[in-house]
């Protein structure tokens, strides 16, 4: 499913316009990545949980040329999913 698929079935359940469930779905994701920005987390419970993991600096490998590389710190996204969500999909 893609996000045209995504905000096409919202509109359908919700009984709302293509146009307004666009809207919410662009709001939402604003609003989780404002919270992660900001080092907060997004908990949905039964569904999961968005946080941000620091991912330290590691020495790395070029596959081509065998020659050893710095890779960077950085920030990154982590989802993990609720009990909820767990049991519907298992």
């Amino acid at each position: 499913m893609n996000k045209s698929d995504l905000i096409d079935a919202m509109a359908a359940d919700a009984g709302i316009s293509k146009v307004a469930a666009k809207a919410a779905l662009e709001s939402f994701t604003d609003n989780v990545t404002s919270a992660l920005k900001g080092g907060g987390k997004v908990a949905l419970v039964g569904f999961g949980t968005f946080s941000v993991s620091n991912r330290a600096a590691r020495t790395g490998r070029n596959p081509q040329t065998g020659q050893t590389i710095q890779i960077a710190a950085k920030n990154v996204a982590k989802f993990k999913a609720g009990a909820g969500l767990s049991d519907a999909v298992n």
